[in-house]
């Protein structure tokens, strides 16, 4: 079984075609990649749907992150941890870039604790930075 066989079976996935080339297009990618990307990318291999679903079945076993993004298009970015479906938190800050648009997931910088009011119980946080990325400056 090769690495990227591993990374799906470990996240109780089926290995298929698709999600051996969804998976390394996001291994390669540089940055957070949206169904627009993907389905420009594999236009001629597999349709919108087939692709929405992997996206979803990816989310759901913990191998992507949804990234909200300011435009309202989702983007989507590998999960960066060894765990395995819910059982992680990708609590980390996005960074936008204002010149190229890509976003990027910040790992090192961790989104604050936040005291909430009494029975209010957080599931998710996001933060997306924007300004000037690295390559762009």
């Amino acid at each position: 079984m090769n690495p990227t066989e591993i990374i799906l079976k470990n996240h109780h996935l089926r290995i298929t075609q698709i999600r051996l080339d969804i998976l390394c297009y996001f291994q390669n990618a540089q940055t957070a990649l949206s169904h627009a990307d993907l389905e420009q990318y594999f236009e001629k291999k597999f349709d919108r749907v087939t692709i929405y679903r992997t996206l979803t079945s990816f989310v759901e076993n913990g191998l992507l992150h949804k990234i909200p993004d300011d435009s309202g298009i989702a983007k989507y970015a590998l999960c960066q941890h060894k765990h395995t479906a819910h059982t992680h938190d990708d609590n980390h800050v996005h960074f936008k870039c204002k010149k190229c648009a890509k976003i990027e997931c910040l790992h090192n910088l961790e989104i604050p604790a936040l005291q909430l009011p009494s029975k209010y119980k957080m599931e998710n946080a996001n933060l997306l930075i924007e300004g000037i990325c690295a390559t762009c400056n």
